[in-house]
């Protein structure tokens, strides 16, 4: 997979409650069962070619079983009753012919519905994927990455294996209830008025324990997305989880969310289990008071023979499995449709858009005004407020506080993660809810503070930043970012295959590779959030060389927590508690003897 394929990535704000917090958060309201099939059918209607022949494979076969059971009742009766070997062998012959077309009739609507249900779970996939990329920041700010993945992979994994095994098993069932019951009807209708004196208790009853199941079908599916989350980030912290010794609170944690599951999961399993057995008891009695009756029938002289009751025994047999087949597959249709609901959950949500006549800009000269706004993550509880500052092109903009001042924030503001409650932000004099959010992006480059690499070679991550960018452009952007001489010690240099996020670099060298990144896109605007934070000094003094030649033109916003590193910027915005409380040049803000002197002096006490 090329690397333009990959999700691209911003500027992540942690939902409250620490690790695994975003656990914690409400989940939508489940949709009703009608509307789920409905659109999944809607899926389904898009192969209405294929399933036309499947259909009419059904309906072949069920023909076919038919006029078998019925030639076995007349063997019965007019061949081995009276001996005629012959006719016997003639009607062997027909019906091995007969259950021979059955079997490839059989394997050719198998064969079809795997085609169908393959290709709608991967247009499930693609819908659910597409939509994924369109969806503001704020979800997955509050949904856990390993629950997404689990609705991508599990449920749509669940959906594709109940279409391929058991839609055809739920259409041949229907098709062979009719049909069955048509023909038990016309060979004695009195015998199935009897067969059919059961058939509501079975009915009944299984709809009363789907009724009862489904909400544990609908809990065991999002414990799982709920525990493969936790999965996902106690791996991804893994070293954490070692270096403070959480070991066993993690897998204290881990055993109660994997018993909170399978306590459903047995719950649902073992209601639903109990249709089986209940339905097969239901059955024998049926089939030992319509043999009684047949006996009695025949006892009395009445139009009865023993070739008509061994005939309707096996249309019955063959209409209670079918029966039998549709209220079984109720198990594996409501753990379906609990994870369809889940998709469709994602596939609802409102994706990022654009204001009405929103404009494309094409470039930006970096002239940037934030006046007096406002912003909160949760309501009532503002982390900036009334914030104002503005930026001229090519100045650079150093933004210091304490941790949860709100520097972040600001950022995902400028580049509209999220949409301001309250003032303005200005670009180039264009308020920035008129500017599309593609077009705004396209002329900023960002360094994050935590690097992401894609499981791709070094080149592709670097042109990443411009995919048009010839590999000299490439190699000229890793040379300014310091990042030359380690990529040629790599196995295959600029084609070295990096793995999960560069996991086989190190931390300072993937920061390097973000740089270069960076670098390589030339937009008009600059954002470093503690861009040299990972790397040593030296290599610090050698990055912040090239970011002068890379800064020059550019507006620039530095987001730095070592103050020393940001003494040269044009301006220093100093933010606390939301609000900015300082600002002007190093040298200014020192004279003051105010907030940013005590900061600075502090780093240094």
């Amino acid at each position: 997979m090329s690397i333009t394929d990959h999700l691209k990535t911003g500027f992540t704000h942690r939902p409250p409650g620490g690790p695994g917090g975003a656990l914690l958060q409400p989940r939508a309201k489940v949709r009703n069962t009608k509307e789920t099939i409905h659109r999944l059918f809607s899926y389904l209607a898009q192969k209405r070619g294929m399933l036309v022949l499947v259909f009419a494979g059904v309906l072949a076969s069920t023909g076919i079983t038919i006029a078998g059971t019925r030639l076995s009742g007349y063997a019965l009766d007019h061949f081995i009753q009276t001996r005629d070997i012959r006719g016997l062998a003639v009607i062997c012959l027909i019906l091995a012919g007969i259950y021979l077309i059955n079997v490839f009739s059989t394997y050719a609507q198998n064969a079809l519905m795997i085609r169908v249900a393959q290709r709608t779970a991967a247009d499930l996939r693609r819908d659910l994927f597409s939509n994924l990329q369109k969806l503001p920041l704020a979800y997955f700010d509050t949904h856990s990455s390993g629950d997404l993945m689990s609705r991508l992979t599990n449920d749509v994994d669940n959906i594709n294996l109940v279409l391929s095994q058991n839609l055809i098993q739920f259409f041949s069932s229907i098709v062979n209830v009719v049909g069955m019951l048509a023909a038990m009807f016309i060979l004695s209708p009195l015998l199935t008025l009897i067969a059919l004196a059961t058939t509501p208790v079975s009915i009944f009853g299984t709809q009363w324990i789907a009724k009862k199941t489904k909400p544990y079908f609908d809990a065991q599916q999002a414990e799982l997305g709920m525990l493969n989350g936790y999965i996902e980030e106690m791996v991804s912290g893994q070293k954490v989880v070692q270096l403070f010794s959480r070991e066993k609170r993690v897998e204290d944690r881990f055993m109660v969310l994997n018993k909170k599951l399978t306590r459903s999961a047995i719950m649902a399993q073992s209601l639903s289990g109990v249709i089986g057995p209940v339905n097969n008891m239901m059955n024998n009695i049926t089939f030992l008071i319509v043999t009684v009756c047949g006996a009695v029938f025949i006892i009395k002289g009445m139009n009865m023979t023993v070739g008509i009751i061994f005939t309707f025994l096996l249309y019955m047999r063959s209409f209670t499995r079918p029966v039998n087949d549709l209220l079984m597959l109720i198990n594996t249709i409501q753990s379906a449709l609990a994870g369809a609901e889940r998709v469709f959950e994602i596939m609802d949500e409102c994706p990022e858009h654009d204001a009405p006549g929103a404009r494309d800009i094409r470039d930006i000269s970096g002239n940037v005004v934030i006046d007096g706004i406002d912003f909160s993550y949760l309501p009532g509880k503002p982390v900036l407020k009334n914030a104002s500052f503005d930026a001229h092109k090519g100045q650079t903009i150093a933004i210091v506080g304490p941790t949860g001042a709100g520097k972040t924030t600001i950022i995902n503001l400028l580049t509209k993660f999220y949409d301001l409650d309250g003032g303005n932000i200005f670009i180039d004099g264009k308020e920035i809810r008129t500017l599309t959010a593609a077009g705004l992006r396209r002329n900023i480059s960002i360094v994050l503070q935590d690097p992401f690499l894609f499981s791709e070679t070094v080149r592709e991550n670097i042109r990443y930043g411009r995919l048009n960018a010839t590999d000299r452009e490439v190699e000229s952007a890793a040379r300014m970012a310091c990042a030359h001489e380690f990529i040629m010690q790599l196995p295959k240099g600029y084609d070295t295959v990096l793995g999960d996020n560069g996991e086989n670099l190190s931390q300072g060298q993937r920061q390097l590779l973000s740089i270069a990144r960076a670098i390589i896109a030339d937009a008009g605007v600059l954002i470093l959030d503690e861009a040299t934070s990972s790397v040593d000094t030296r290599t610090e003094i050698l990055i912040q060389n090239a970011l002068l030649t890379l800064m020059a033109g550019k507006t620039s916003f530095v987001i730095a927590h070592r103050l020393s590193t940001i003494r040269n910027a044009d301006k220093i915005v100093v933010i606390d508690q939301g609000r900015v409380v300082e600002s002007g040049t190093h040298a200014s803000l020192m004279s003051k003897q105010g907030f940013y002197s005590s900061l600075y002096n502090s780093q240094f006490d």
